[in-house]
């Protein structure tokens, strides 16, 4: 029989046992100890953060569309494109699927800013296409009171400026995702196709037909909410068809 390995004692287990007993204080620098600061920092903060983006989102697009039900939809909508980045980098560059085909590396973790900053960065975009669509369909809403033909106006108006602002951003990102730093490549591959499933599934399918499907329901404000003031996005709105407040 062999001897149990004995545990390894690092500087974790050393410190305290010599500081025992006495008033010093032992403080550790270096790279790893920056990394485990910075992950518990962003443990601590990224629920405030996700919480504050969110909730003012939703409070901004129920100003602006005078709708809970477009400023929910808007969000959930959103919050896929980032979720579904999340699951592909941990599917490309910790599970290793498909990694040598584009190049990646293959590595234990993630880089521990990129979940903060691709939220930042992919919901904003996302909520800017997102905005810009709606726009066109509400104002197409208000003058005719029809909401199939409002979508189908929205998409039809936006479709070419979104994808093409879409693929703009994924070249620029996929520049990063070709370098050969994993973090770099973990940025520029999140950013990258998250907007190509932003701008083609969501924008282009999810989107209009959940608006298909709720119909005049996407407009929905409950009552104790109209003293609400209206924030317009581009000027002033056309007046409502009477179709369309019926």
């Amino acid at each position: 029989m062999t001897a149990a390995r004995r545990p390894r004692r690092t500087l974790g287990y050393w410190v305290p046992a010599v500081l025992a007993g006495t008033a010093a204080r032992g403080l550790v620098t270096g790279e790893t100890a920056e990394i485990i600061d910075y992950r518990e920092l962003t443990s601590d903060w990224l629920p405030i953060v996700f919480a504050f983006g969110l909730g003012l989102s939703f409070v901004l697009l129920t100003l602006a569309f005078r709708s809970i039900v477009v400023a929910l939809k808007a969000i959930l909508l959103n919050l896929l494109s980032v979720g579904a980045a999340y699951g592909l980098l941990v599917l490309v560059f910790q599970k290793g699927v498909g990694n040598e085909l584009l190049g990646f590396q293959q590595v234990d973790s993630i880089a521990a800013w990129l979940p903060l900053f691709l939220f930042s960065v992919l919901f904003g975009l996302s909520m800017d296409y997102h905005v810009f669509l709606l726009s066109r369909i509400r104002e197409r809403y208000l003058r005719t009171g029809s909401n199939s033909e409002a979508v189908a106006y929205g998409v039809g108006s936006t479709a070419r400026l979104i994808t093409g602002a879409a693929l703009i951003i994924i070249a620029v990102f996929a520049g990063f995702a070709s370098g050969e730093l994993v973090e770099f490549q973990q940025m520029g591959f999140g950013v990258a196709v998250s907007l190509l499933i932003d701008a083609t599934l969501i924008r282009s399918v999810l989107l209009p037909a959940t608006m298909q499907l709720l119909g005049d329901r996407n407009w929905y404000l409950p009552s104790w909410l109209e003293w609400l003031p209206h924030l317009e996005v581009e000027g002033s709105t056309p007046a409502p068809n009477v179709a369309a407040r019926s």
